[in-house]
């Protein structure tokens, strides 16, 4: 099966920072500064029917979505992730197979979709005739806004879920013009904070030399939205996502990291052939509502938290098409204690759902996660509970991603004695978090 070739501008598109070598050697944020709600780490307004995704692992992409026939005969290959183009004016190739029903199905088959948008692209660089961001700082910033508002209607039209992580293809440009630099960081900047504004993850796709090194110099700065993921190109054939020339391995340094390491060429898995790019993820994917029925012989409760504890917030009947978009763990009811979140933010038992397993978690759910950065200067210490007197258990770099579990009290740091439990099990205090709130609980994260 052949697609358009590939062309060298495509050096290409994602920039997606994610790695899993975040956790760094224990330490201690020092000083109360307050945290900051806006640039750089600007709060994710998650609604409530949100949930997070990651994946670690092999993937790749393809300019043209392949049929559905072609991502189940690569159930035999080692790639569990593929991207896809869904929009964006300079987006090269038409995606025939794109559609809702292709989403739905590919997810069904345990794949991990990595939506990738190729809007306007930088003044000095990518290919001549691609539309450009304007070279006015406001109005780039305006362009990168407008980019988020239109990938996030063309991704809910293909079924893609409140916190989901939508990548920026950004092209290769010139290093020295300042000019067309601080529009690039202006549009990016745009881009980070409607998305987060709206309730999804911000991932930017960069060549490594050619803007990474760009985007990696403001990652500190007050001025610009920092991305929460970024993915680069680097065509060395090397996998690794650590060590990246500039690019300092405390930066985006919580499964915030791609690197497509191999362009344009040819792979055959169970007797089809595709042209793709190869990359290696450890990021934020697209979350996806997965479809089960009610099995329960009377009505189900849903209900507003993982726990018959949580008020009923809707009932369903016997038989009841439900979506799910993640499990979380909370009271037990029949053999199971996990609980699975609804599209429409509410709470049913597993135990009354279509899932495979009536014991434990269901793939290809994922975990309910709700990742924020940190804001700590020097890092924000993980513990081994949710309180200042409990062991250190390693350092969340600045502007790394805690990956929030769940919220409970303890110790008062700051303005808060809310401490936010993260995927790993580690505790760190909420005021180094970039959530909605530095003094209570935010929602739609539920207590622990």
């Amino acid at each position: 099966m052949s697609y358009p070739p590939r062309h060298p501008h495509r050096i290409r598109r994602r920039f997606l920072v994610f790695s899993a070598a975040g956790v760094l050697a224990a330490g201690t944020a020092l000083t109360f500064a307050p945290p900051t709600a806006a640039e750089p780490a600007t709060s994710v307004a998650y609604p409530a029917g949100a949930s997070s995704t990651r994946y670690a692992g092999l993937a790749f992409d393809t300019c043209t979505a392949p049929p559905l026939s072609a991502i189940q005969a690569w159930n035999a290959s080692p790639y569990r992730a593929v991207g896809v183009y869904v929009g964006g004016v300079n987006r090269t190739c038409a995606q025939p197979q794109l559609t809702a029903s292709w989403v739905s199905s590919v997810g069904a088959l345990k794949w991990r979709l990595l939506p990738i948008y190729k809007g306007l692209q930088p003044p000095c660089g990518a290919r001549p005739t691609d539309a450009k961001i304007s070279l006015n700082v406001t109005t780039a910033r305006t362009q990168g806004t407008n980019a988020a508002t239109d990938m996030i209607t063309k991704a809910k039209a293909l079924g893609m879920q409140p916190g989901s992580a939508f990548y920026n293809d950004i092209e290769h440009y010139s290093q020295t013009d300042v000019p067309c630099r601080d529009a690039v960081l202006s549009f990016v900047s745009g881009w980070t904070k409607e998305l987060h504004r709206l309730g999804y993850v911000s991932g930017v796709y960069m060549n490594l030399n050619l803007g990474a090194k760009q985007l990696s110099d403001a990652y500190t700065s007050t001025t610009y939205a920092r991305p929460d993921a970024l993915w680069i190109a680097r065509y060395d054939g090397v996998d690794s996502l650590t060590g990246w020339t500039n690019i300092a391995d405390g930066k985006w340094a919580s499964h915030q990291r791609a690197k497509q390491f191999q362009g344009s060429h040819n792979e055959t898995y169970g007797g089809v052939t595709l042209n793709i790019d190869t990359n290696r993820l450890d990021t934020p994917v697209a979350t996806l509502a997965y479809s089960y029925t009610a099995t329960s012989t009377t009505t189900l409760n849903a209900r507003t938290g993982p726990s018959t504890a949580y008020p009923v917030a809707k009932t369903y009947a016997p038989g009841s098409a439900l979506k799910a978009v993640c499990q979380a763990p909370g009271s037990k009811v029949g053999t199971s204690i996990v609980w699975d979140k609804l599209s429409d933010g509410t709470y049913a038992s597993d135990y009354y759902v279509s899932t495979p397993s009536k014991t434990t978690y269901s793939a290809p759910l994922p975990r309910c996660t709700y990742p924020y950065q940190t804001t700590a200067p020097g890092g924000v210490t993980q513990r081994t509970g949710p309180g200042s007197s409990y062991a250190a258990a390693g350092t969340l770099p600045n502007g790394a991603l805690a990956w929030v579990y769940c919220q409970r009290p303890g110790s008062k740091v700051g303005t808060t004695s809310v401490w936010d439990r993260m995927d790993n099990g580690r505790y760190v205090s909420d005021y180094y978090v970039a959530n909605p709130s530095n003094t209570t609980y935010s929602k739609p994260v539920p207590r622990c």
